[in-house]
């Protein structure tokens, strides 16, 4: 029976929020907004309940009113404008007293010159996207002020899994920076960012940032050369800073014009996390083993 849970709303059930689910809906009776109704059958067979509304058009909004006192907050902003009309159309209908998780993005920091360092330092967010990002905490951080709500901000780097590698991208040959212009880059696990969702959840002090990263300390090319390895795949040639422009995307480009170190202590000390892969190493491992083991199985 449901009827006891608390309810907990997903805003933005994606590849994370999927593997929220199974890991929640013993806590919580789950409700998952999508644009899509074609997605619900989907979201009943994990667990939830589908409610389809969007987040750009705010009259969708009304069913969610009040629906939920604790919310996970998954959806990114629109891809222009200077602030996240999606976040303010979002808390316009949240119940007070809430608790919600927003997970943000450590593009809020911008270029950091491959510094090393904590949820203290300010952020000096380089691009469109990421200035929509600290529109968006902002707007959250007033919210619960207002309303006297707990808020939680998990700021995430690259994400990765087995089927989120970068695979393509080595078929492809698309070039590395040189390990003299290269940049430091963070990871999580998708499977580790949805345990330390869900223990900011339960344990996170309200209005406290949190780093979701892994304990790995490891350059970009690095990163790359390590999926090749693993998956024998050549590596991908390296190149300096001026030629790289003239060959990548402008998206590509600007995550790669970005170097950053940043620590994790307060979800070890605060959450109480115990990543299932501490490191990008052993979740690339994992990968690659079952590839080749679902490989076996096929050819036999």
């Amino acid at each position: 029976m449901h009827l006891g849970k608390p309810r907990l709303l997903i805003v933005g059930c994606g590849d994370v929020g999927m593997r929220l689910l199974p890991i929640l809906r013993q806590n919580f009776r789950i409700f998952a907004l999508t644009s899509q109704a074609a997605r619900h059958a989907e979201l009943r067979a994990a667990g939830a309940i589908p409610i389809t509304a969007n987040l750009d058009a705010p009259t969708s909004l009304a069913r969610l009113a009040n629906l939920a006192p604790n919310i996970i907050h998954l959806a990114p902003p629109r891809s222009e404008g200077a602030s996240d009309a999606r976040t303010r159309n979002l808390i316009a209908i949240l119940p007070d007293n809430s608790r919600l998780v927003y997970v943000s993005t450590s593009g809020v920091y911008g270029d950091c010159a491959g510094a090393l360092f904590d949820e203290t330092r300010p952020v000096h967010p380089n691009n469109p996207r990421a200035k929509r990002r600290v529109a968006a905490e902002a707007l959250l951080r007033a919210w619960a002020v207002r309303t006297q709500s707990a808020l939680s901000i998990l700021r995430v780097p690259g994400i990765y899994a087995a089927d989120r590698l970068p695979l393509e991208r080595l078929n492809k040959g698309t070039p590395a920076l040189t390990a003299e212009d290269d940049v430091y880059t963070n990871h999580i696990h998708a499977d580790d960012l949805a345990k330390l969702i869900k223990l900011a959840l339960f344990r996170a002090a309200p209005c406290r940032v949190y780093h979701a990263v892994d304990d790995s300390d490891l350059k970009m090319g690095d990163y790359f050369d390590l999926v090749a390895d693993s998956f024998h795949l050549p590596r991908v040639p390296r190149l300096p800073y001026v030629e790289l422009v003239k060959q990548v995307s402008p998206m590509l480009l600007s995550f790669m014009s970005e170097s950053r170190r940043m620590k994790n202590d307060r979800i070890k000390q605060e959450l109480g996390t115990r990543l299932i892969y501490p490191t990008v190493l052993q979740g690339i491992l994992s990968a690659a083993s079952s590839a080749e083991n679902l490989s076996d199985n096929i050819q036999q």
